[in-house]
């Protein structure tokens, strides 16, 4: 997959080197191996939202983006009226995301959960408008009842779209989450 330019092979990030052992590498898809997936219609995705921006303001924008993480948040409601445990609900989300295209896992990683997204159908369109990630950790954050940490994204080049979710369950509270954090 390397050799035919599908991945890109990398030294991981300083913070995730575990010590003894052979050197680990991460491996993260090249765009060429992103095309290989279906990406709705990027381009007319952008040059609509670009459009919308020039005539109407950016705030038209932020409405689609929040309207689209509001989609998601319905179509998790499930997921946040459960009682069930953090890593419960993010597995449950994780197979949400999955669903929606985004091959998603959920694992645990230290003192909280981690939801990694190793495809985004949206990428292209995200990097041009990063408010589309922003509010949709505004909705996983919603969903699962807590504070959430959008840790990399796709759209901003990473190799994939990790999230971290703390263990201990906070009542969700939009004053808690800053405008725009991301």
């Amino acid at each position: 997959l390397v050799a035919d330019g599908v991945l890109l092979a990398r030294q991981p990030h300083p913070a995730l080197v575990r010590g003894r052992g052979r050197p680990s590498k991460v491996f993260l898809m090249s765009d060429a191996g992103r095309e290989k997936f279906e990406h709705s219609y990027d381009d007319l995705a952008v040059a609509a939202l670009k459009f919308m921006a020039s005539k109407n303001g950016e705030h038209l924008v932020n409405e689609f983006a929040t309207s689209r993480a509001d989609d998601l948040v319905r179509k998790g409601e499930a997921i946040k009226n459960s009682n069930k445990s953090l890593l419960e609900k993010s597995k449950s989300l994780a197979k949400l995301l999955t669903k929606e295209g985004y091959s998603a896992t959920s694992d645990k990683l230290g003192n909280g959960e981690e939801i990694c997204q190793h495809h985004c159908p949206i990428a292209h369109v995200a990097s041009e408008f990063p408010q589309l990630c922003e509010a949709e950790t505004k909705a996983f954050s919603e969903i699962l009842g807590t504070h959430v940490q959008r840790l990399a994204t796709i759209a901003h080049g990473d190799g994939v779209c990790t999230t971290f979710i703390p263990n201990s369950l906070t009542p969700y509270s939009k004053t808690k989450i800053k405008e725009g954090a991301r």
